[in-house]
């Protein structure tokens, strides 16, 4: 891999995914919302070449795309949280949107194309996620995600691409939405504010941001046909367990509120992944902990807060 196009470049995957592209050589045309790059360290690198295009713009952006290229990651999305997420106008726009990546794949010469789909397309489930389980979307963003994967992949076969579509679980790190989990509640700790959680029985599975971007790239790399993959660390705790080791990475002295609100409703009380085919044809494999992301994490946090 040589060249390649990141959609949605501004997101806390991509950005990271840009870094690991550049540290190996590998010139990025980044779009990005207008407006939405200042500020972004990797992509001022020299290799990285930013075209503000909306997501309804993409196809037009091909005339800034001045060379060939060989993958196209696309991250790209609308309405990820709050009320966007069962907005069916909006969901709709977004698997059309995917479907337009795919042609703006196949018109850059373009030899795979890769989508960032979620665990939020097999619903809830106790089974542990695979390829091969069958999905039962919930959720307007689910179904989106589903339907655009299996449209893409559909038109991505007609035009002779390689189609994966990375079905990705919880991941955190620089870069996170500031209300997720894992940031908001580092911010209480690093607040000595009061942090309420549920009991916290969910079995559960965090990926930091930059082996996920190590994930994507191998698959860059060496995917050779098309394929579905779940994307996580592959290593389960319960999130009280998790939410413990936050505490003690963070703020050791801090007490803890497990318990003190409810379950929310439709909870998902499982989400564990099967990774083997993913380290099978890749060779991904997690270096960096929970515990070590979440010191990086707390890092950035501070730098924001400015403690």
């Amino acid at each position: 891999m040589k060249t390649a196009i990141v959609t949605g470049a501004t997101g806390m995957i991509a950005t990271a995914l840009i870094r690991r592209l550049t540290e190996a050589g590998v010139e990025v045309f980044a779009l990005c919302k207008p407006g939405t790059a200042e500020g972004i360290d990797c992509l001022l690198h020299p290799l990285v070449h930013v075209i503000d295009a909306d997501i309804s713009e993409f196809l037009a952006a091909k005339e800034q795309i001045t060379k060939p290229c060989d993958v196209l990651y696309h991250f790209a999305w609308l309405g990820t949280f709050g009320g966007g997420r069962d907005d069916p106008y909006l969901q709709n726009n977004n698997i059309r949107y995917t479907v337009d990546c795919v042609t703006l794949a196949k018109e850059t010469g373009c030899r795979l194309f890769v989508g960032a789909g979620s665990q939020a397309e097999w619903g809830p489930t106790e089974q542990t996620l695979s390829a091969s389980l069958a999905v039962q979307p919930v959720t307007g963003y689910g179904i989106a995600k589903f339907a655009a994967g299996r449209l893409s992949r559909l038109y991505a076969d007609s035009l002779g691409l390689t189609h994966v579509w990375v079905r990705i679980l919880s991941v955190f790190g620089v870069g996170s939405i500031p209300n997720s989990i894992i940031p908001s509640s580092i911010d209480k700790f690093l607040k000595g504010e009061k942090a309420v959680f549920t009991k916290g029985e969910q079995l559960w599975d965090f990926l930091y941001c930059d082996d996920a971007a190590d994930a994507f790239y191998r698959i860059g790399e060496r995917a050779k046909e098309s394929k579905i993959y779940p994307l996580s660390s592959g290593e389960n705790r319960t999130l009280a367990a998790y939410i413990t080791a936050m505490r003690d990475v963070v703020a050791p002295a801090a007490p803890l509120f497990l318990g003190e609100i409810p379950y929310p409703p439709g909870q998902v009380m499982r989400l564990c992944a099967d990774l083997s085919e993913l380290r099978q044809d890749t060779g991904f494999a997690p270096k960096i902990g929970f515990e070590e992301g979440v010191r990086r994490t707390a890092a950035w946090r501070k730098e924001v807060l400015g403690l």
